[in-house]
């Protein structure tokens, strides 16, 4: 698996829905490539932090909250109302 793959089957992975034999080869290529360990991890923070924004989307945005992220979703709400 290279570097685009695993960006490719990263929400299987995350979702638990990938065969057993390509867990392995995901997990296998995350221990020998530290930037995709990295970039699941911040991959992760940012579901997190983005949940936690959407729990009280009328509510104030917690201060651990990128304003880059703020704008994306604010960028990203406006446009699915159209």
């Amino acid at each position: 698996m290279n570097c685009r793959e695993f960006v490719d089957f990263l929400m299987g992975y995350l979702e638990d829905e990938l065969p057993d034999e390509q867990t392995l080869i995901f997990r296998e290529h995350m221990r020998e490539c530290p930037r995709c360990e990295t970039y699941l991890d911040t991959y992760r923070e940012t579901v997190r932090l983005g949940k936690s924004f959407c729990s009280d989307p009328d509510g104030p945005v917690p201060a651990d909250v990128p304003e880059a992220l703020v704008e994306a979703i604010l960028v990203a709400r406006r446009a699915g109302d159209h």
